[in-house]
């Protein structure tokens, strides 16, 4: 992946072995070192144009220092910052994810002494009223006697479940099977990936997007934990990279920041969080490449592809440019030169190291869990265009019986541009283990494919850590005397018992501006957010609001329920949202309804 290949890569096979299984599989491979290949051929008039830094390797202790500021405790290594947000956030941790800080809080710590620099601040002393020894170990410890192996539903489909923290359940599957994989290591026929779907969750499935930033910057640092406690579980070394500096392309397209990018673009479409050439290459490819044989394969022209380059840097903005005449196979081999040449690798310098550590897990689902915290952990502007090159592959490998592109053949083409890159230090791979390095940088390459839809969505456990952190922000106040402490968990204990949920509820949903009135909602146990916006369709439409397409068929604007304000900043409902259950878990909370924002594609 983000290995040196091989100087001479393993021999073509001829068409003639085409007939068994083996021989697809090596040509697959095959295909592979031959797009590494066609990277280093291309590449090499880039890198006289430019040159490369080389990545940082960063100090002893240094990787501790800046983890524990992207997780948000950077004041347990600091004097002169409030402890009671390090004591909110340190709440909300499970038992595995409070060792797992604590790990890195010890390593930062030695790693100090070593230098003979003021020692940082002992944990006794940050939770000077608390039980000293509690602060991070005593915490909740939810869900490590649940079971965590995977049901299947009537359909024979597996349940991908995200109510229990992730670094927990590989803890219960170690302590039950000694780490014994329940799964293949590879499954290299496509069809062998089983289909995975979130387990039902009565408060909805949450994706990506449907939060605010406020409560998506706790979600990442959450993740961040999480991530670090299931890899040192499964013995997967973390490494961060810093890049060197490198003299950036005098160009407005290609060779330019992602995060610039969208700055400059955002100008032009304020709802842009995908660069719009990338967005215009996907829809031209979507038009006229998708059944084109061999597409992403095919190499195009060099100088065609130069050419090409050229006139898009002059001409797309200014709106100059047609894409009439262009081949599709230089668009497609344009798109990889562009993801390879952005000054910072697509998955980020930092987390490129743990994507392709993904391929050492052997158990699926978990390689899974690790990819959804990597996805969360990766910048808005990364995020979004890898979600949209990941839908651009899957409807190229939808088209597979006219573009001969199956998932695995798209995978061993797309791993290397998105894996390797000239900023990152490759690790060379052990004299034969070529074939074996190319079918698991593909593996993963073909996971984020399949299961992107699960992998964009945000687990049910860090809904409940962030509303919990809400909760205990929102209090800004500690209670040090165990006493009190106790009587008020009594008094709420008994408060509770006198009132349990009441079966029937009547609430009022804020429309807007669009009604005259609030909208009132009678709530049971199986009432849905869709049935909500169901009810508020109807008002709409006797008030002569709707929109009527040509055939008669009615069609509204994509309105959505929002939960705002309580334990949550705002947040979009699922259709399938119990809002009873909602309402118990968050009576502070206001629902609005409103419409969506704008979308950002161009397809």
């Amino acid at each position: 992946m983000s290995q040196a290949p091989c100087t001479k890569p393993p021999d073509r096979l001829s068409t003639d072995c085409l007939r068994s299984q083996d021989s697809l599989d090596r040509l697959s491979v095959d295909d592979f070192w031959q797009e590494v290949q066609n990277i280093q051929q291309s590449g090499s008039d880039s890198e006289q144009e430019g040159s490369v830094g080389d990545a940082k390797q960063p100090e002893e202790g240094e990787q501790e220092k800046e983890w524990l500021q992207d997780a948000g405790l950077s004041t347990l290594i600091s004097e002169d910052s409030e402890d009671v947000d390090n004591v909110g956030l340190l709440s909300t941790l499970t038992r595995t994810q409070a060792a797992a800080v604590q790990r890195r809080l010890d390593t930062y710590t030695c790693s100090v002494r070593k230098k003979n620099k003021q020692p940082v601040r002992d944990v006794r002393d940050i939770f000077r009223a608390d039980n000293p020894k509690k602060a991070l170990m005593e915490t909740k410890d939810s869900g490590r006697d649940s079971q965590t192996r995977s049901p299947l539903d009537s359909c024979g489909r597996e349940f991908f479940i995200t109510d229990v923290a992730y670094s927990d359940q590989a803890a219960i599957l170690q302590k039950q099977t000694k780490l014994q994989s329940r799964n293949s290591r590879r499954r290299k026929d496509d069809g062998t990936l089983p289909k995975l779907i979130s387990a039902q969750c009565r408060l909805g499935v949450t994706r990506i997007g449907d939060l605010s930033a406020q409560d998506m910057k706790k979600v990442r640092q959450l993740a961040l934990i999480d991530m670090t406690a299931l890899c040192d579980i499964l013995e997967v070394e973390l490494k961060r990279h810093k890049l060197g500096k490198r003299k950036l392309h005098e160009s407005c397209l290609f060779g330019v920041p992602l995060a610039t990018l969208v700055e400059n673009d955002q100008k032009i479409k304020p709802t842009t969080t995908v660069p719009l050439i990338l967005q215009a290459m996907f829809s031209f490819l979507e038009k006229k490449g998708l059944d084109s044989e061999g597409i992403l394969r095919v190499p195009g022209s060099q100088s065609r592809i130069k050419n090409l380059q050229q006139k898009l840097e002059t001409n797309f903005y200014p709106g100059l440019f047609s894409w009439e005449e262009v081949n599709p196979n230089d668009v497609a081999a344009l798109l990889k030169k562009f993801i390879r040449e952005l000054p910072a690798p697509l998955l980020t310098p930092e987390h490129l190291h743990t994507f392709n550590t993904v391929q050492d897990i052997q158990d699926l689902q978990q390689r899974l869990h690790v990819l959804n915290l990597l996805v969360l952990l990766l910048p808005e502007p990364n995020r979004s265009t890898l979600k949209a090159l990941l839908e651009y592959l899957e409807k190229v490998v939808s088209r597979e019986n006219k573009n001969r592109m199956s998932l695995w053949n798209v995978s061993t083409i797309m791993a290397p541009n998105l894996f390797m890159h000239k900023g990152v230090p490759p690790s060379k791979p052990a004299e034969g283990d070529e074939k074996e390095q190319a079918e698991r940088a593909a593996d993963v390459m073909r996971l984020l494919i399949q299961y992107q839809d699960l992998l964009w969505t945000i687990p049910n456990f860090l809904m409940v850590q962030v509303r919990k952190l809400n909760e205990n922000s929102s209090r800004r106040y500690q209670f040090y005397d165990r006493r009190i402490k106790n009587l008020l968990r009594k008094m709420q204990s008994e408060k509770t018992e006198k009132n349990p949920p009441e079966p029937y509820r009547t609430v009022k949903i804020q429309a807007a501006h669009l009604l005259s009135d609030s909208m009132e909602v009678r709530l049971d146990t199986e009432s849905r957010a869709g049935d909500a916006l169901a009810q508020f369709h109807m008002n709409l439409r006797s008030m002569g609001n709707s929109v009527v397409k040509r055939n008669g068929s009615t069609v509204y604007p994509d309105y959505a329920i929002y939960e705002v304000g309580g334990n949550i900043g705002e947040h979009c409902l699922d259709p399938n949202t119990h809002l009873l259950d909602l309402y118990n878990n968050n009576p502070s909370g206001e629902w609005i309804i409103k419409l969506r924002p704008a979308s950002d594609r161009l397809l």
